[in-house]
């Protein structure tokens, strides 16, 4: 298959779970012998980068700015895939997944694809209008999209309840890396199990305001690390480091990749997922991957990773946050358990290379369905289902 995937910012993964999860999937597919291709943004990619382990990568200018840089881009590879041979167009995420309408209208029979990661919508960096905007971009990925895959059990149930769509549910995955010993991270003044360790992009949503308030209010030698960066959230990272400030044992280490985020997984005495919502975060399946315990705010996608591998605390609250960190820092074997088994969870039921050939299932069936009725009906199809969803 021909497989074309949009949405994304690029591979290979700098950070972002959707990037991570195109990565990932991307890769497989292209090693199991499809020929697949990732349209990349130069503001992320360098653009004269154009194979990656088997994949190709077709850059696409875009009007890098907080508002346009989904869409521009997404509309280019639209019409970039007028030219192309298509089999399936795979969009991921709500917002350039507005343009559904647009890929099958240029592309007529050509499967598409849509992913749903999260409701983009309640991240606190959007504002009135990018919200609506992004409602928007669901209910025509949900409607318009051929087939949908959800990657949560709770977008999934979802996606039924609000859209009256049945959508498959594949979640994100990752491998069981390799635990390596701390080296780069010396520099920070890191060593195994001195550190607790959250890995994040710093957007209000993600919680990282609770975590320094709780952590400066334990006494313990531990250093709480904090890995990455803001994405046009440069207020709120101001805010970040001045409730942090006076505090030595508070560090940023901005955006870390390759071997120096390994070394921060693997050398960390627990991990911190304190945010307020989710989709199904791929670093929370990275830290429990390296046997870290995860310690995680109780909103259902959070619970439902970690099932009784992990510990919970009150999502939003301070106290609570505290007093399951005070408990963890004082039972480390508690720790190494929780750590042993999130390995094990993980591996169990997070594996990629399951996900991956899940994945092609759904790609195959879609094509299936495709070849049972020519592209005049299937045109004429879309035009009344955006017809419909006008008149909702």
């Amino acid at each position: 298959m021909k497989i074309y995937f949009i949405g994304q910012k690029g591979i290979p993964a700098k950070f972002g779970g959707v990037e991570k999860h195109v990565e990932d999937l991307s890769t497989r597919l292209a090693k199991a012998g499809h020929e697949v291709f990732v349209y990349t943004r130069p503001n992320y990619t360098d653009k004269n980068l154009k194979k990656f382990q088997g994949v190709n990568l077709i850059s696409l200018p875009t009007i890098a700015t907080k508002h346009l840089d989904a869409i521009t881009h997404t509309f280019r590879a639209c019409l970039d895939l007028t030219g192309r041979d298509v089999d399936i167009i795979h969009f991921h995420s709500i917002g350039p997944s507005s343009l559904i309408w647009l890929a099958k209208l240029l592309k007529p029979g050509v499967p598409v694809i849509f992913t749903f990661h999260t409701k983009c919508y309640e991240h606190k960096k959007w504002g009135a209008l990018a919200r609506l905007c992004l409602r928007a971009g669901e209910t025509i990925a949900c409607r318009l999209a051929d087939k949908v895959i959800a990657i949560s059990p709770s977008l999934a149930e979802y996606t039924l309840a609000k859209h009256k769509v049945k959508a498959a549910y594949i979640p994100n995955g990752v491998g069981l890396p390799r635990i390596i010993k701390a080296d780069k991270i010396k520099k920070l003044g890191l060593k195994k199990g001195n550190y607790i360790l959250t890995v994040t992009r710093l957007v209000g949503h993600k919680g990282v305001q609770y975590l320094i308030s709780a952590y400066k209010n334990l006494k313990t030698k531990k250093k709480l690390v904090i890995a990455g960066d803001g994405a046009y959230t440069d207020n709120y990272v101001k805010e970040l480091k001045a409730a942090a400030a006076g505090n030595k044992n508070i560090i940023f280490t901005g955006n870390r990749v390759g071997d120096e985020l390994a070394e921060l997984f693997s050398n960390a005495y627990l991990f911190v997922q304190p945010s307020e919502s989710e989709g199904l975060s791929i670093a929370l399946l990275e830290a429990m991957a390296y046997k870290n315990c995860a310690l995680v705010s109780n909103i259902v996608e959070n619970k439902y990773v970690v099932g009784d591998c992990g510990v919970i605390f009150k999502n939003k609250n301070v106290k609570s946050l505290q007093i399951k960190l005070s408990y963890l820092l004082k039972h480390a074997r508690l720790v190494k358990e929780f750590g042993q088994s999130a390995r094990l969870r993980v591996g169990r039921n997070y594996n990629w290379s399951n996900l991956s050939i899940f994945t092609a299932k759904v790609y195959r069936q879609a094509l299936a369905d495709a070849n049972m009725k020519p592209s005049h009906f299937l045109r004429l199809k879309l035009v009344r289902r955006i017809a419909t969803m006008f008149m909702l």
